[in-house]
């Protein structure tokens, strides 16, 4: 199962569509390219499906969706645990 998962844009990128994001604790490398240019900034909350930006978030929402994947139990477990595998993006 694969899962759209939130987290918060720490850093952009100069001239690319590359962010850093922090996702539970876990820093990660993410293409924002389908937000569009100059659609997120450091602090903005995106959900991230497979590496993307998928879209711009509150953090209201982002709080409520991270609260229901915790409740999943294993599954949120098991992709955590995936996020915290090295990153190849840097």
């Amino acid at each position: 199962m694969c899962l759209a998962i939130p987290g918060r844009v720490v850093a952009l990128d100069t001239g690319t569509d590359l962010a850093r994001v922090d996702v539970v604790g876990v820093t990660r490398t993410i293409n924002v390219a389908l937000l569009g240019p100059g659609a997120v900034a450091p602090g903005d909350w995106v959900l991230i499906h497979v590496g993307f930006a998928m879209a711009k978030i509150d953090e209201a929402e982002a709080q409520a969706t991270l609260a229901a994947l915790e409740a999943m139990g294993q599954l949120w477990d098991e992709e955590v645990e995936a996020l915290r595998a090295p990153d190849p993006g840097g």
